[in-house]
């Protein structure tokens, strides 16, 4: 049967949502790798980066269904629904390669702001650094936050701010995320086209009076 048959476009279709399936769960991975080293933590993207990533395994399940089934209302829906997804990952993909190191620093220094006591010096224990950025006006929040940490760098003199931890482990993770959604973003429009293909072709199997 050639490539452009009915088992061609159920078998390509499958495949597709397979790796739809490995790529949502890599986006997840990722997100959690960078929030795990608790320097992104609080940039809005990376919670963007893994609601896609939770979509994308969504979608991918019932694309798998659908397919399978030949399922004409979940191959309609789930069309729409990977249209939509990839607005929004593509969206985010862009937003993840375009920020800037400044851009992130203003981030880092609002979510500081935030935070309690308890939780800078838990965050400041566990990657072992002291304050978000250096400065020299005696009455900023570094100072205080030095006097308060209770790291173990402080007793060595040698500790590097959190703010610059945080900044060094998010561009990479940035970078990371923002290359593979919006690789693979561009394959969602793809499984648009394919299971329009799909859902229109007739089963070759199924009874020939049968109304698609």
């Amino acid at each position: 049967m050639v490539c452009g048959g009915f088992t061609c476009s159920k078998n390509a279709l499958f495949s597709l949502n397979v790796v739809y399936l490995l790529v949502g769960a890599l986006l997840i991975g990722v997100a959690a790798w960078g929030t795990g080293y608790g320097s992104i933590s609080s940039i809005h993207i990376i919670g963007g980066v893994i609601a896609v990533g939770v979509f994308v395994l969504l979608i991918s399940l019932i694309g798998l269904f659908g397919a399978s089934r030949h399922h004409q209302v979940l191959l309609f829906f789930y069309m729409i629904i990977l249209f939509i997804v990839f607005l929004f990952q593509f969206g985010v993909s862009c937003s993840c390669l375009a920020i800037t190191e400044e851009q992130q620093g203003k981030l880092l220094e609002r979510s500081w702001q935030f935070m309690t006591p308890e939780m800078r010096q838990d965050l400041e224990v566990n990657m072992d650094c002291c304050g978000l950025l250096n400065t020299t006006d005696p009455g900023s929040s570094f100072n205080q936050d030095v006097e308060q940490c209770r790291a173990a760098c402080k007793q060595k003199q040698e500790c590097s701010t959190c703010g610059d931890l945080m900044l060094h482990h998010a561009g990479k993770v940035l970078k990371v995320l923002g290359g593979v959604g919006l690789f693979f973003s561009f394959t969602q429009i793809f499984g648009v086209w394919l299971a329009m293909r799909y859902r229109n072709q007739k089963d070759p199997r199924a009874n020939p009076s049968a109304f698609l």
